[in-house]
């Protein structure tokens, strides 16, 4: 019997299992500010909103790893396939022992940013960031003691040539050099450059590059005494360097600039991949091959020097702000440039439709999963009989923008826009009805029946119609701030959300409305209720936050994005989706999972024990106490629910023959207990 347990020391988090998995793009959209490559086939990537990816293939498949924390990370290194170091947000410093299936946290001592770790091997390794912080580890990252750097400029990039020298780089133009281990470092100088410098790199010991962020590239061919400017310098800022060799090298930076030179930063020669973002990192594995990350969870790779990229990251990132699903199979995202995305299996994969405009398209509805209708910019509506194989564009008779459509049966709907615009439509969309009560912008329309509708808008403006659309009667809101979603679970009980997380619930059709007090940190775009007590709010800044009262009290998860999010769609109590901006579309299959300060899963000291382990086909999973009631899941590394049952007993046999090899984690829940391990598949 093997019994499998974690040494969980005071400062380590629990582990979180995702409860919102990316479904484009893919592997995520996050931004990605650092790439490494432990060899030619193992690489890591790290960003926004605690991201960490990893490939075992050379970057063809990346898989997104669970780091255990929300901060922006903003360094990765690896010294070799299994030990590896991730920096970032808040002083954070993360460390990872079996090739990131699993990352600590180890105590920092600061409470600045870190921007960059450079390990010279597996037990000497540094950190840089902010505020002229230098740290430096002699046990493999276990202990860190802060170093004088003898600046309090921000630090962003390290490198060092051997253990005793290295350079650290930083706004105002900063260099620094350390010639004893970071016992003491000193000054050089940048030439009068007071450009902030974003990257650092030393193909020897003499000649060395640094970049800025307002597109120079200084060179030095004498350690670090003195910089020089080449003569080539571009109007965008370079964010990264590397050189494969003293005379071949490669620069990343904003709008897509890559740069190479093979004289020794003498000339360089702009590539291109054909597209703009922002590129944070760059890495090369040999002479030819390189991967490149950056803005929205962009990965490129060249296996030629740069000549050819092909874009590794999958998906559209053009925005996306509204979904419908027609069943639970069945979906439709619109958005930026004319977009229009369709799953038909719950969102596993989305395939892009021509929607035959370039307007954006705000919102989306379906009658039947062939029926549907998308509206937009410049009056822009479309129509589709055929599940979206064709989509053809109505004539609204306006320009004005269009924000939301509803219909109440087949044949009845309505769209609201700009300047007071709501248009009735009693035929299926042939012929719309123009009536415009205001001036008022309208943003979102929601029917609670035939006859009873409401309409939120500009300046805390909501109207209702009681005749199906004929007339509308302005109600007191009770406040200005723009309201910019409007959902009726039921015919009297109904929620506005919008700017300064401004909440309103009415409980008698819309008579009166009262705002509902949260702390919510950011605007609300959309929200919708599940059930009459059971409801959602997205908005600004990744937030996506949940009540089980009836919006008394609503609760935060973790979407693991700082995306702005704009609609929510849900097909049943514990399935859903929300989209945002760069693409983003995420799903829950657990109702959004536990509010973020709530443990999902703590990982406890012999919580599981699991034997044979590794297995190749039946394991036993035992609990500490019976499950009563239980459910026992299998995950992989990413949180994919791969192998479900219920449990009533301490000891499950089950059968994992199915699974490819690897690592998996084992969660047995009830409403009492959750107790989680790990098992390894042969």
């Amino acid at each position: 019997m093997r019994k499998l347990f974690y040494m969980i020391f005071f400062f380590l988090p629990v582990v979180v299992f995702p409860q919102w998995t990316w479904q484009n793009p893919l592997p995520q959209g996050n931004d990605l500010t650092s790439v490494h490559f432990a060899d030619a086939n193992t690489g890591y990537s790290v960003g926004n909103s605690g991201t960490i990816l990893k490939t075992i293939d050379g970057g063809i498949s990346w898989t997104l790893l669970s780091s255990g924390t929300n901060n922006r990370l903003e360094s990765v290194f690896f010294c070799d396939v299994s030990t590896g170091f991730a920096v970032g947000e808040n002083g954070i410093i993360l460390k990872s022992t079996d090739g990131g299936t699993t990352w600590v946290i180890v105590p920092s001592g600061k409470t600045k940013n870190l921007n960059s770790v450079f390990f010279c091997n597996c037990s000497i390794g540094y950190v840089a960031g902010n505020s002229g912080t230098v740290l430096k580890t002699i046990d493999g990252g276990v202990t860190w003691n802060a170093q004088s750097s003898g600046t309090l400029n921000n630090l962003n990039s390290l490198f060092f040539t051997d253990i005793n020298i290295g350079f650290a780089v930083g706004d105002n133009g900063k260099i620094i050099k350390t010639n004893d281990g970071g016992s003491t470092w000193t000054a050089s100088s940048s030439g009068g450059l007071f450009e902030n410098l974003s990257s650092v790199c030393f193909p020897d010991a003499n000649i060395g590059y640094t970049v800025s962020d307002f597109g120079n590239i200084l060179k030095t061919n004498d350690g670090g005494i003195t910089w020089a400017a080449p003569t080539t310098s571009v109007f965008e800022g370079l964010l990264s360097v590397h050189f494969t060799d003293i005379n071949t090298g490669y620069v990343v930076g904003h709008s897509g600039t890559i740069l190479k030179t093979v004289d020794g930063g003498v000339n360089w020669v702009a590539l291109s991949f054909g597209k703009s973002y922002d590129l944070y990192s760059i890495c090369f594995t040999d002479h030819n091959s390189c991967y490149v990350v950056g803005e929205n969870g962009i990965i490129l790779g060249t296996a030629d020097g740069g000549a050819t990229w092909t874009t590794l990251s999958t998906g559209t990132m053009n925005s996306v702000y509204s979904i419908c699903f027609p069943d639970v199979n069945t979906g439709y995202a619109v958005g930026q440039y004319g977009t229009i995305l369709k799953t038909i299996n719950s969102g596993t994969t989305w395939t892009k439709l021509s929607s035959g405009t370039f307007y954006l398209l705000e919102s989306v509805f379906f009658t039947d999963i062939n029926n549907g209708y998308a509206v937009g910019d410049e009056g822009t509506i479309l129509k589709t009989i055929d599940g979206g194989l064709t989509w053809n564009a109505f004539p609204s008779s306006i320009q004005n923008n269009l924000y939301s459509v509803c219909f109440t049966n087949a044949n009845t709907g309505y769209i609201v826009g700009s300047y007071g615009t709501i248009l009735k439509t009693t035929n299926a969309g042939t012929t719309w009805i123009y009536v415009n009560q205001t001036i008022s912008n309208n943003y979102s329309v929601c029917f609670t029946d035939e006859s009873n509708g409401y309409t939120v808008g500009s300046a805390g403006d909501i109207k209702k119609t009681i005749d199906g659309g004929e007339t509308w009667t302005t109600l007191y809101s009770g406040t200005n701030n723009y309201l910019w979603s409007v959902h009726f679970p039921n015919s009297d009980t109904g929620y506005a959300v919008g700017d300064s997380a401004v909440t309103l619930k009415t409980t008698n059709g819309g008579t009166t409305w009262n705002n509902i007090p949260n702390k919510i940190p950011a605007r609300l775009n959309s929200v919708l209720f599940t059930s009459s007590d059971t409801g959602y709010v997205v908005g600004n800044s990744g937030i996506i936050y949940k009540t089980n009262d009836g919006g008394l009290n609503w609760k935060p998860l973790s979407s693991s994005t700082t995306s702005n999010l704009y609609g929510i769609s849900f097909t049943n109590t514990k399935t859903g989706y929300v989209v945002g901006t760069n693409g983003t579309i995420l799903k829950t299959t657990n109702g959004g999972g536990n509010p973020t300060g709530l443990t999902e899963l703590s990982l406890k000291t012999n919580s599981l024990t699991i034997y044979p382990n590794p297995a190749l086909n039946l394991v036993t999973i035992e609990t500490s106490e019976p499950p009563t009631n239980g459910q026992l899941t299998i995950l992989n590394l990413t949180g994919q629910e791969l192998i479900t049952q219920s449990v009533t007993e301490r000891k499950t046999v089950i059968d994992i023959n199915t699974l490819p090899s690897g690592v998996y984690f084992v969660r047995v829940t009830n409403d009492k207990m959750v107790e989680v391990g790990k098992v390894i598949k042969q």
